[in-house]
């Protein structure tokens, strides 16, 4: 029989490992139910916009617009750039007095999001119940968009895309994405911080035209939400090419941010 001091300490492992299943538990992001997609969910879909297929972003798109409306961009001049707070102004200042030889693409990191979405590079949409699909031909990323009801997570794991929740406003797709990695970045030596919003509207202008208007808010890096549109048009006969960044590479970024290759590999 066992004594009653290992009764005890069996219990207390019992309950401990219960109360770390629940601690665990409360850290996933909550979920629809799972379930097959029935009938009737492939028959929703088919009257939603069709996205499905190749886009590629079309050179001359609207420019980016401040909080205000009015268009970021000089007559004749590149759009204007996110409005930064005092701090997050010098910690740009400072990335472009002492900028790195090359930038983590040169080690092949992608450049997350948002940067991801205007490469230029070809996407393709697919379209689940429950789920819209991106593969961004760029690195060969994935980004999923959930639209089965699930919430935005409260606290999310660090991403390079983030962890994006969708829902349909008639026919346009509205996407909120929250959790970036520190490794992305505005573009142009942007920082953001950790509470960075991004929330996309797809829409369709016509069949085989596709806008995108991203906004992006960020209570601690910029001082109003910044918003850019951009313009995808769609090849029915196009398909993603492979793209693996790692193929025969040689090159490498030590911690100074100092290229190298490795001409032994």
């Amino acid at each position: 029989m066992p004594s009653s001091r290992k009764i005890r300490s069996t219990a207390f492992v019992v309950l401990l490992t219960a109360a770390a299943g629940v601690v665990l538990d409360a850290q996933q992001p909550a979920r629809a139910a799972s379930t097959a997609p029935t009938a009737a969910d492939w028959t929703a879909l088919a009257r939603l916009p069709d996205f499905t297929g190749v886009w590629e972003i079309g050179f001359g798109a609207p420019a980016g617009r401040g909080a205000g409306g009015g268009r970021g961009a000089r007559a004749g001049g590149p759009p204007a750039g996110p409005q930064l707070t005092p701090a997050y102004a010098e910690r740009r200042r400072a990335r472009l007095a002492n900028p790195p030889e090359d930038s983590q693409t040169a080690n092949c990191l992608p450049p997350g999001m948002p940067g991801i979405m205007g490469q230029p590079y070809p996407m393709e949409f697919l379209m689940t119940p429950g789920l819209v699909t991106i593969v961004v031909e760029a690195y060969t990323q994935v980004r999923h968009i959930y639209t089965d009801g699930r919430p935005l997570p409260t606290d999310p794991d660090p991403k390079f895309h983030g962890t994006s929740i969708g829902r349909w406003e008639g026919d346009t797709l509205v996407a909120e994405t929250v959790g970036f990695s520190p490794q992305t970045d505005l573009g142009q030596a942007t920082p953001h911080s950790d509470k960075m919003k991004i929330v996309e509207r797809f829409k369709l202008t016509d069949p085989d035209t596709m806008t995108i208007e991203t906004t992006v808010t960020d209570p601690e890096a910029l001082a109003a939400p910044f918003t850019s549109t951009r313009m995808l048009k769609r090849h029915r006969n196009w398909t993603i090419a492979e793209y693996i960044c790692e193929e025969n590479n040689r090159n490498f970024v030590d911690a100074n941010g100092k290229a190298g290759i490795n001409i032994n590999k």
